[in-house]
């Protein structure tokens, strides 16, 4: 199996780019200006805040200006192909000392999608990436054992995240399990949609990326949520229904309509800048 361990060498990295489609922009996580903030982008703060930088220093706004630079090409809606043809090139381009790459999560939950396809034109891009970066860190899918929608396509996501485990191995990267998270099972861990993470859950994703390199994390990523109030019945009847209507018939309208929530989207940080 690909070493994932949390006890590797502590590589410094200088550099980051992270590629794939919403759950790497950051979407559920919105940030005090409107745009997404993410699990990538917090896992660049603790990546930076690693790296040897003398000279580095901290503006009044918390703005941190050293010398390790951050993309985050990533695209919601995106499908592994549209993400191999627009975003692996550029990463390329960059070079980072690091690339996180999370693709198919949008082409697995297609009707008739066939993971052993999907995990072929997936180590194609690996294999391309690791040519001409550093580290490619391959990231598995969640366990959808407890989201409505996506709860009978657990299986087919298994299957796919074992191909991923597998190229990973033959390609030697780091591997973030999602599906061995156990605290994102938390509903709160979840926004309002279902389908992305909450602020806190992007954050217990940070901090396990951090872990599978081998980094000392601030917090435990899978440390168990507060107790809460027992739910009833009633309670769950009306947040599915709520759900339904907010979230799951918009969705299933784009579907058939043809449309991606990516439409006219671009990435938010196309080029590797300072944090």
């Amino acid at each position: 199996m690909a070493d994932d361990s949390r006890t590797q060498q502590q590589n410094i990295i200088g550099s980051y780019a992270a590629i794939g489609d919403s759950f790497t922009e950051g979407v559920g996580d919105p940030g005090p200006d409107g745009t997404f903030v993410g699990w990538a982008d917090r896992f660049a703060v603790l990546l930076a805040d690693r790296l040897p930088d003398p000279d580095a220093a901290t503006t009044p706004d918390g703005t941190r200006h050293g010398n390790f630079r951050y993309a985050n090409l990533a695209v919601r809606g995106r499908l592994l192909d549209q993400i191999v043809e627009e975003q692996i090139p550029r990463a390329k381009e960059l070079a980072p000392d690091l690339v996180s790459f999370c693709a198919g999560g949008n082409d697995i939950i297609r009707p008739g999608a066939d993971p052993d396809d999907l995990a072929e034109r997936y180590e194609k891009a690996v294999a391309e990436l690791t040519e001409a970066v550093g580290t490619v860190m391959v990231t598995t899918g969640f366990d959808t054992r407890g989201v409505p929608v996506l709860r009978h396509m657990r299986g087919r996501i298994a299957t796919y995240n074992v191909h991923l485990r597998a190229i990973a191995d033959r390609y030697h990267c780091p591997v973030l399990d999602l599906w061995s998270l156990r605290s994102v099972q938390d509903r709160r861990a979840w926004d309002a949609d279902r389908l992305h993470l909450s602020p806190e859950g992007h954050t217990r994703v940070a901090l396990r990326a951090a872990q599978v390199l081998g980094h000392d994390v601030p917090a435990d990523p899978d440390q168990p949520w507060p107790p809460q109030a027992q739910r009833t019945p009633f309670d769950e009847r009306r947040d599915n229904i709520q759900w339904a209507r907010e979230y799951l018939v918009p969705w299933i309208g784009r579907r058939l309509r043809g449309e991606s929530s990516g439409d006219h989207v671009e990435a938010k940080r196309p080029d590797l800048l300072p944090l």
